[in-house]
């Protein structure tokens, strides 16, 4: 079904503001962990979720994906502010990046994503989901040294991402493990269907219950058990709070006008451009594997939804952006069936950022871990695991290599990685099966049972060599529309050796590939 058509059930408005409510919880926390990582305003992290939630999810041909400020974006960002020398300057190079994606959505480029195993893109998924697990362990142990929004392995001074985890378990806050240990339960017996029986807790989605639950907790501490409580700023959201609009506006910023026409400003914004249009295609890919509807998304749409995204965000004073996989995800899993979800989530970091940033930062991030842990769960749950190893090793390795690779590395290299390691079982695959040798007693059929080329010629010789002496051999190419001329070369070479071994060959089909193979021996022998 294409992404513009309408599902079979679409009666999902209640379902789709509920998800829309859940993403804003997931994404808050993120587009502020990313503004701190790319050493921007912490604003610009906002802005930007609020143009991916809006502007994007309208131009967006995908009813499930969500944009935002990303992560793998976030060392470009930083390096490339230091590098231009005000956030201004670097603004010019968002706008950039914007264009140019407009201009590789024009150009039809948007068919990347689909030569992207299926394999890679599960093995993606799941890595994915392994990193938000691992990574907000120590959130919800109370731990919050390292930003949310951060999903590197290895961290600075030799830390890491299990360094971490057992530094966590060995300092653990008592109030941040009951927080996150009663999200957890509330949200499985949620998934569970209990809660769900309770009347007035009916129409309230999971997630938002969690956060309730996680902000009461921690002020019933706070008036309890004084000193008991989460009271550190670091283990709690930290949206701006401004004094009145004015101060609310005046974050918004433009970019130097006069940057435009800078050569590194023009180069960073082809780097932004590139990065960002490959970690959207990727998403994307993944999106519509999610997607319970199964609908396809237009890519081409998407890069051009995209640079209008980049080209507001920059405009505005917002980083780039991307589609992400981790709040398409928590869209999906929280009922997210159309565009509306995304939409509902931009309009309430919006009114969230201007109304009531001070409620919001009483938000212990332990719950929010809660919510993610089970996220991360669901994205790499063993039964998946083990789906990939029942189908085949040619699919779980790829799989396997590529959640591995992303974990130790990123999202973009750990699927570039997984790609390459796919590439070998394909030309493996083409290696093997495009020809068969049987025989009955002396007499032998050598088949080609798809097109040949130059991959394939190990195969050919080791299936010639295989043919004893004093045998009969049929080569029939009957079922190739093409040969190389590497496989031809080899066929000649055996027609005029075979005598020696008196061998008696019949070519089959051959000729009409090549109109004399005479040529080909002559001049492999030369």
């Amino acid at each position: 079904m294409a992404a513009h058509g309408k599902p079979k059930h679409n009666n999902n408005l209640r379902g789709d503001i509920s998800a829309g409510l859940v993403v804003f919880l997931v994404a808050l926390p993120l587009c502020l962990g990313i503004a701190l990582a790319s050493g921007a305003p912490l604003f610009a992290g906002v802005i930007s979720g609020i143009v991916g939630g809006t502007i994007i999810a309208l131009a967006s041909g995908s009813p499930i994906s969500v944009s935002g400020p990303a992560a793998g974006l976030a060392v470009i960002v930083a390096a490339g502010i230091q590098n231009l020398g005000s956030y201004p300057v670097f603004l010019a190079a968002v706008v950039v990046a914007g264009v140019l994606q407009i201009l590789l959505g024009i150009l039809r480029l948007g068919i990347i994503g689909d030569y992207v195993p299926n394999s890679v893109i599960k093995g993606m998924l799941a890595g994915i989901g392994l990193v938000i697990f691992l990574k907000q362990i120590p959130h919800a142990l109370g731990r919050d040294s390292d930003y949310e929004g951060d999903f590197a392995f290895f961290e600075k001074a030799g830390a890491n991402t299990a360094t971490d985890i057992l530094d966590a378990f060995a300092s653990a806050n008592p109030a941040a493990v009951i927080i996150s240990t009663v999200s957890i339960a509330l949200l499985l017996l949620w998934e569970q269907g209990f809660l769900r029986k309770i009347k007035p807790l009916a129409a309230v989605p999971g997630p938002l219950l969690v956060v309730i639950v996680g902000i009461s907790l921690n002020e019933i501490f706070r008036l309890a058990w004084p000193g008991f409580e989460i009271s550190s700023s670091e283990h709690m959201v930290k949206l701006p709070v401004f004094d009145g609009i004015g101060a609310f506006f005046a974050q918004f910023m433009s970019p130097d006008w006069s940057a435009f026409a800078r050569q590194d400003v023009l180069m960073l914004g082809a780097t932004i451009a590139i990065v960002a249009s490959i970690e959207s295609l990727l998403s994307i890919e993944a999106a519509d594997k999610l997607d319970p509807y199964k609908r396809i998304t237009p890519t081409n749409r998407e890069l051009m939804a995209q640079g209008v995204g980049n080209i507001c965000a920059g405009l505005i004073g917002g980083l780039p952006v991307t589609s992400v996989v981790v709040r398409t995800s928590a869209n999906v899993y929280a009922g997210g069936r159309s565009r509306m979800s995304s939409l509902t989530h931009g309009i309430l970091l919006l009114l969230a950022a201007l109304t009531i940033p001070a409620l919001l930062n009483r938000t212990p991030l332990a719950c929010l871990a809660a919510i993610l842990l089970v996220i991360g769960y669901k994205l790499a749950r063993v039964q998946l695991f083990q789906h990939m190893w029942r189908i085949g090793i040619d699919q779980f390795l790829p799989f396997l290599v590529t959640v591995l690779a992303i974990v130790f590395t990123d999202l973009l290299k750990g699927v570039m990685i997984g790609l390459a390691f796919g590439l070998f079982f394909v030309i493996r695959g083409n290696h093997r099966e495009p020809l068969t040798l049987v025989h009955r007693e002396n007499y032998y059929l050598l088949r080609f049972n798809k097109d040949m080329t130059f991959v394939n010629k190990s195969s050919v010789k080791d299936a010639l060599r295989s043919v004893p002496n004093d045998a009969s051999l049929v080569i029939d190419a009957s079922r190739a529309l093409y040969l190389d001329k590497d496989i031809l070369e080899v066929i000649a070479e055996f027609r005029d050796q075979a005598h020696f071994r008196k061998i008696k060959l019949e070519l089959k089909d051959v000729v009409r590939h090549e109109a004399s193979l005479d040529e080909l021996a002559s001049s492999a022998a030369h």
